[in-house]
């Protein structure tokens, strides 16, 4: 009997010691697969940081260095009614892909205006539904100019809440944005509990988490953010 006790014990010890290992295994694993899944993402975010941050750089020329043309391109009148409809349509007939802002037209319904915006790439469209042509104005910018608007491109504007996204990539994208989000939350929980189970990197570590707690914490207060 006290030997089927003692046999139970030393089960129960090696469980108990074997999740802590399982959970080191599996953080480990997910800091190691979560850090290359975003490597590109974080770095492509680095370099369009710089960019904004350093405008009279020589890759911060992006706008004056863009490419412009024009033209004018025959449509059918769109038999939609709605504006992102009537977009849609003539994006179809105009081939142009892209996420659509700055819907505008007369009271007659004639003229018919809108902008279609992908990085990299904006087309402004003035359609004459009546005549049957259309005006496209199209805006090319180089590598420097798309990683910048990769950065700052959303599909929608904080100052028009009755925007959407209706394209698809856009989508997409701002759900890559949202998983980036959440992965280095992740990430960063995953670092800090590898770095707190090496107990002889816990002083050096605990001197960098509180330098970047404190700078972190000037700018803040600078800016008026911790009251």
């Amino acid at each position: 009997m006290i030997a089927s006790d003692d046999a139970d014990r030393g089960a129960i010890d090696d469980a108990s010691r074997r999740r802590p290992d399982r959970l080191r295994t599996w953080n480990r694993k997910l800091h190691y697969y979560l850090g290359l899944y975003f490597l590109l993402f974080l770095w492509l975010f680095s370099i369009s940081g710089l960019i904004l941050n350093h405008p009279k750089w020589a890759s911060g020329q992006f706008w004056s260095e863009r490419k412009e043309s024009r033209s004018e391109r025959p449509i059918r009148a769109p038999t939609v009614a709605s504006d992102l409809g009537i977009a849609a349509d003539l994006m179809r007939q105009l081939a142009i892909v892209g996420e659509v802002s700055d819907i505008g037209r007369d009271s007659a319904s004639a003229s018919f205006s809108f902008q279609v915006v992908k990085p990299g790439h904006v087309s402004r469209v003035a359609a004459d539904l009546a005549a049957g042509r259309a005006s496209v104005t199209e805006i090319e910018l180089n590598a420097w100019g798309a990683m910048d608007a990769l950065h700052k491109f959303t599909g929608v504007r904080l100052d028009n809440p009755n925007e959407s996204r209706d394209w698809l990539l856009t989508r997409l994208w701002s759900l890559a944005m949202d998983a980036l989000a959440v992965g280095l939350v992740i990430l960063i929980a995953s670092g800090v509990y590898l770095w707190w189970r090496l107990r002889q990197k816990r002083v050096g570590g605990m001197i960098a988490l509180t330098l970047g707690v404190a700078s972190c914490g000037f700018f803040l207060y600078g800016f008026g953010l911790l009251g």
